[in-house]
């Protein structure tokens, strides 16, 4: 019998080690002060990327970095009470009239313009023409009727059977481009010269009060400067607010790094600690590109007391729609010991859609978690489940499939999982995000998978088991990563320039998407997020090249790949780099309506030169040999004094003589020469360096304006930042006067603003990440602290609360525009330049 007791004591003992083991507790490197524009939780690739705008993560919505809803709802239920930890209960808007995402809708126009009062109900329209909407050039979202005349204007008759006046009432509108819109003949939309989809705003009391039963109108007029044209619109309201969850734990800190963002938060006499977890490891493909996130809970009793908790999740299927009137599909299953709850359009348009403010709507967003007794996962009504929560604690588990129209019954995918009597000690647990895309990229009209599953032989389900099976691992690594990050961009830049990069890390990594060519090439596309929606664009490639050079080279090789089979195909057959294959995510050829002929040269050379002096070979310079050539050459010809045309900062516009640019092409020059010498063809290095050399003595006398350099050769009194210089010093190339980078420097220091230094002289605006690269002109820390300052303070304190924005005003720290693009990978320059260091002595000159 005694041996019997001990036997079970030591089971007990051992499920009770074992449980401890399975439940380790996961706490930040560090403590970063920086209080980030957005905090990133969910943070796969362009089109799965979720962020809170807010300083509380239960202030706002959970949101795609465009701005539009990803719900995701957390709450605590302590002792029968219910602390709302994440997330807000608002019902989605219903339809007055809709938009023609959900039906073609009846209207008058006519594309001369009206005489009279056109925008009021009384006006004659019988000689318009009559059509159904939307009204747009070909290639727009539900079109139905072709406009392709410079303006438009287009009246929408419609039957009321209630008031409005006393309900929320938005106006939700898409144009192209200059648009103009009347409700009832008072003006409620005027726009400059811009184009968005899908904007929502709410009337004012006097335009709603004109919403009355009966006969309404709304009129718009738009004109089309260049390119695209479209016009639609609807109007929406909510429906009654019901709430479960009024009570708001409250928030103790937020904490971004590399891989993780921390919060903690006190829900009455319980600490919960909530970890969102991206596995980005750029030395492991393979776990960078899994699509799954963790999102990891650690709860505590605060006062000493046992107290019974349960937690809960809820997510909505807006995480896989473009608009919220697409139908969805939802069900739950069970494999292999994990739950999961599925998402997705009843449509399954793959790869149909492209452009910059969409979401995707193909492929299927999945809430997933192990199997446990304690645990259950539902799909449901919006309020019913959250009440049936709120009331109980638990989720009456409900199977099967549901379909449904979001705007009429918005559903949840929801979980709960009981924690039972917590004390001092930790009870923890996790659930995962993930989001299966099916196809990823459609390369040269050929649809690749994601890199993760690039063979076929891997589906979404086989990537969570391992994904379950690896999280103590995982989060194990991301957290030494963190430290490693941490620690090192501190060593070189201080411990503000380290919380920049932690702030930018998953940023840049998630603005791109991995896949492999059918030959086994690396293709790595960015995204130009908020800006055209390109894909793989080479001057936004240049930018973040920095942070790829740090931790992957591979990678950077798979940004250049393309533009590289591009024009070796012949399917690019200009002497120069093309700007992008495409509009995200159809990488079939250039989309952007000018060349950047120097720009995009000049990027291409320096880079594979960057790549090959951190390889140590040329050896991915000479796959592309022939074509490298035919930049230099067209650089030698044309760089030194551009022509009218754009560079990477084509918001400024067109200009010639641009000093900055020419410097940019020097350097390109300067790098094929490095690579000749590198590969021991000493008569090619000697040519096409003496070039640079002879090229950039012409540049000091050509820009030179006293105290700093010009920003065209032509005008005098003007100033830009001269970044591209920066390469000189990485690649210890000495192509350029040394007192050229301390005098623009010192003249810098003269022109910063509260929150930054000023791209050149025309405008207040800055770029971020050429601040950073402009501040590694100098090996003083102070100088190099200077620069630095206003941008943190600028990410710290801008009131614009969105992803980062690489593009604001140096004045009052405002976005001027982008927003959650790669382009901050380049923060990592002050590292690169240092681990640059240690390795260039011994690769230039290096006969591979």
């Amino acid at each position: 019998m005694k041996r019997n007791l001990l036997f079970l004591f030591l089971v007990v003992l051992m499920a009770s080690s074992c449980a401890n083991n399975a439940v380790k507790t996961y706490s930040p490197v560090k403590v970063n002060k920086l209080r980030a524009p957005a905090y990133p939780l969910i943070t796969i690739d362009p089109y799965t990327s979720a962020w809170s705008f807010t300083d509380k993560l239960n202030e706002d919505d959970v949101r795609h970095w465009t701005g539009k809803k990803h719900p995701l709802i957390g709450v605590l239920r302590v002792d029968g009470k219910s602390y709302r930890f994440m997330g807000k209960e608002e019902t989605p808007l219903k339809e007055i009239i809709p938009t023609a995402a959900t039906l073609s809708w009846d209207a008058a126009y006519t594309e001369s313009k009206p005489g009279g009062d056109w925008t009021s109900v009384a006006f004659d329209d019988r000689s318009w023409k009559k059509a159904k909407a939307a009204f747009g050039t070909d290639g727009m979202p539900n079109l139905t009727t072709p406009w392709l005349s410079k303006d438009i204007w287009i009246r929408r008759n419609f039957e009321l059977t209630e008031n409005f006046a006393s309900v929320p009432v938005y106006l939700e509108y898409s144009h192209d481009d200059i648009f103009e819109l009347y409700i009832n003949g008072i003006e409620v939309v005027a726009t400059e010269y811009t184009w968005k989809n899908n904007v929502m705003v709410e009337l004012s009391d006097e335009v709603k009060a004109t919403l009355k039963p009966g006969k309404n109108i709304i009129t718009a007029h738009c004109h089309n400067r260049t390119g695209g044209g479209y016009v639609d619109f609807g109007l929406f309201t909510t429906p009654e607010t019901k709430t479960s969850f009024d009570t708001m734990a409250v928030q103790k800190s937020a904490n971004v790094m590399p891989t993780q963002t921390f919060y903690t938060f006190e829900c009455g006499p319980v600490q919960l600690d909530l970890i969102f977890t991206a596995p980005l490891l750029m030395d492991d493909l393979e776990l960078m590109t899994t699509p799954i996130n963790y999102v990891t809970y650690q709860v505590k009793s605060l006062d000493g007391a046992k107290h019974d908790v349960q937690i809960y999740f809820d997510a909505t299927p807006q995480w896989a729609v473009n608009t919220d009137n697409q139908p969805v599909k939802s069900e739950k299953l069970e494999k292999n010991g994990i739950t999961y709850l599925k998402t997705g359009t009843s449509e399954q348009n793959i790869l149909g859609k492209k452009g910059d403010d969409v979401r995707i709507d193909w492929g299927y967003f999945y809430l997933a978690a192990a199997a446990e007794k304690q645990t259950s996962m539902k799909l449901g009504e919006y309020h019913a489940v959250k009440s049936e929560f709120n009331e109980s604690g638990v989720l009456v588990a409900k199977e099967g499939e549901v379909s449904q129209k979001m705007q009429e019954e918005m559903p949840v995918l929801a979980y709960s999982r009981n924690l039972g009597k917590v004390d001092a000690s930790s009870s923890n647990g996790y659930l995962m995000i993930g989001y299966d895309d099916l196809y990823s990229i459609q390369y040269f009209n050929e649809n690749l998978l994601p890199y993760w599953k690039r063979n076929g032989q891997v589906d979404i389900y086989q990537a969570f088991e391992k994904a379950s099976s690896n999280y103590a691992s995982v989060m194990q690594r991301c957290n030494d990563f963190d430290g490693t990050l941490m620690e090192q961009a501190a060593k070189d830049g201080g411990e503000m320039y380290a919380e920049l990069c932690a702030l930018a890390y998953r940023q840049a990594i998630a603005a791109h998407k991995l896949v492999e060519s059918k030959e086994g090439d690396l293709l790595f596309f960015s995204k130009e997020n908020f800006s055209n929606g390109s894909i793989g664009t080479v001057d936004v490639t240049y930018p973040s090249a920095p942070m790829f050079l740090v931790y992957n080279p591979e990678l950077l090789k798979g940004m250049l790949n393309p533009i590289f089979y591009y024009s070796e195909s012949g399917k690019w057959n200009k002497p120069f780099a093309a700007h992008d294959v495409g509009t995200y995510p159809l990488a079939n050829g250039q989309t952007y309506g000018g060349d950047m002929p120097v720009e995009e040269c000049g990027n291409m050379l320096t880079l594979t030169a960057a790549i090959a002096i951190m390889e140590g070979n040329t050896n991915y310079a000479k796959k592309h040999w022939t074509v490298l050539t035919t930049w230099a050459d067209y650089l030698r010809k044309e760089g030194l004094d551009p022509e009218n045309q754009l560079c990477t900062d084509d918001f400024a516009g067109h200009f010639a003589h641009n000093a900055n640019l020419s410097v940019k092409a020097i350097m390109g020059i300067a790098g094929y020469g490095i690579m000749a010498e590198m590969m021991g063809e000493k008569e090619i290095a000697n040519e096409y360096l003496s070039e640079a050399k002879a090229m950039a003595a012409k540049w000091e006398s050509m820009a030179n304006d006293g105290d700093h350099y010009k920003l065209t050769f032509d005008q005098a009194g003007t100033w830009s930042q001269k970044y591209n210089l920066i390469w000189d010093k990485l690649f210890a190339s000495t192509i350029f006067a040394s007192d050229i980078a301390t005098k623009e420097l010192s003249y810098y220091r003269t022109k910063q603003n509260k929150y930054g230094l000023p791209l050149d002289s025309r405008k207040t605006y800055t770029k971020s990440d050429w601040i950073l690269w402009s501040a590694c002109l100098t090996d003083n820390p102070d100088d190099f602290k200077e620069l630095l300052v206003p941008v943190y303070n600028y990410a710290n304190e801008t009131t614009t609360r969105m992803p980062l924005s690489d593009w604001h005003e140096t004045t009052d720290g405002s976005s001027v525009g982008f927003r959650a693009r790669s382009v901050v990978g380049g923060y990592f320059m002050k590292m690169l330049e240092n681990k640059m260091k240690a390795v260039k002595t011994t690769t230039v000159g290096k006969n591979d």
